[in-house]
């Protein structure tokens, strides 16, 4: 059995531009340390050393077969998880109940492995969701009750079942993109959700003047969400005949789709930590945060994503 997966040409030639843009993104960097030494890029030359690491792990669980794809995924969502967990207030009581929630992780992307999609659909918000309550239940602590099934309920939909779905893209049948399989649909969105976060930054920076969500998220302005949505629709059109099923209109819409869904998914993570009072959700990824710090888009955009393929062309 081989451990990695046939990569068709479309996914080698999506998986080298990747690495091209990270080599430019090092040089300009080394470049800008050159031409201003005055000011300190110590923090954007430690982001770009982080998306090496970052992009390198993503580009390997790609080129891995699917079993390797899985446990890549399931492990992240494990550490998103865990990360949550240790930010939100658990009762003493909850402890015995966390362990039937962290059981969820590999039983969700098994389904996936079986290509399963009705339970995997079903199995979170549905057996999962009428399970833990209960376990609650029987454990006799009223005390807190509602706030602490609703918010694992909510962490477990985020981390577990939303990011559940860029895997499952992974199992869909290989003829339904015969120019790049699930690779290059898993390709595709996070690239493309990547992307839309920074496109929105860099906006945002040159041009930016008007709040969208002052009191959650102070630095995002409508600038940067026009440019950046605008910028994703754009490169969505492009890259999609190579990656996806998707026609041009399709494409079209999916862009929009991913650059709202990508604020969304971030406004959504930005609130919950103002909720804590707290900057980062860790330090895991030195320069970025933690690992909540970097899906948090995606949260949105993969289920997004997924469902909006799955309609159209499976």
């Amino acid at each position: 059995m081989s451990y990695f997966r046939a990569i068709q040409p479309n996914v080698a030639i999506a998986l080298c531009s990747a690495v091209g843009v990270l080599v430019v993104a090092s040089l300009a960097v080394r470049l800008l340390k050159i031409v201003r030494p005055q000011k300190d890029f110590s923090e954007v030359s430690l982001r770009v050393r982080t998306w090496w690491l970052m992009a390198g792990m993503f580009l390997l669980a790609l080129a891995l077969n699917n079993t390797g794809s899985l446990i890549f995924f399931a492990f992240v969502s494990f550490l998103a998880l865990k990360e949550f967990l240790s930010l939100i207030q658990t009762r003493r009581a909850d402890r015995r109940v966390l362990f039937w929630a962290y059981l969820a992780i590999p039983l969700q992307y098994y389904w996936i492995s079986q290509s399963w999609y009705g339970m995997f659909i079903a199995f979170v918000p549905v057996f999962v969701f009428l399970t833990l309550p209960m376990r609650m239940v029987t454990i006799g602590e009223t005390s807190g009750y509602l706030h602490a099934i609703g918010t694992l309920h909510w962490g477990l939909m985020v981390t577990v079942y939303s990011l559940s779905h860029i895997a499952y893209l992974l199992a869909l049948p290989a003829e339904g993109n015969p120019v790049a399989g699930g690779a290059g649909l898993v390709f595709f969105v996070v690239f493309l959700t990547q992307f839309n976060d920074v496109a929105q930054y860099c906006w945002g920076k040159s041009f930016g003047r008007h709040k969208v969500l002052p009191t959650v998220s102070p630095n995002k302005t409508y600038e940067g969400l026009i440019g950046g949505i605008a910028t994703t629709v754009v490169l969505a059109y492009f890259l999609s005949p190579h990656l996806t099923p998707l026609n041009s209109r399709e494409a079209l819409a999916c862009g929009l789709m991913i650059g709202l869904g990508g604020f969304m998914g971030d406004a959504a993570i930005a609130c919950f930590k103002r909720d804590l009072g707290i900057k980062d959700s860790g330090a895991i990824l030195p320069g970025h945060g933690g690992i909540l710090d970097r899906v948090n888009s995606l949260t949105y955009t993969g289920p997004l994503f997924f469902h909006f393929v799955y309609f159209l062309h499976y």
